[in-house]
């Protein structure tokens, strides 16, 4: 693996862990609601992370 993918490995684990380590209570508040959320919602949500996601990785390399 490359080291460029190892170290964006490590920063989404930095960003992921971020929330609940610093507002716990707010974040399991947002997880009880989403996980309340209808199916289609969800994978909407997550489809739009994952073409942001890309558009960003587009512009930066």
């Amino acid at each position: 693996m490359s080291q460029e993918w190892l170290i964006a490995m490590g920063l989404f684990l930095v960003f992921e862990g971020l929330m609940p380590a610093l507002f716990p209570k707010q974040w399991r508040k947002t997880v009880v609601e989403i996980a309340k959320s209808p199916e289609m919602n969800i994978r909407t949500m997550g489809f739009i992370s994952m073409l942001i996601g890309l558009v960003w990785i587009y512009f930066v390399t």
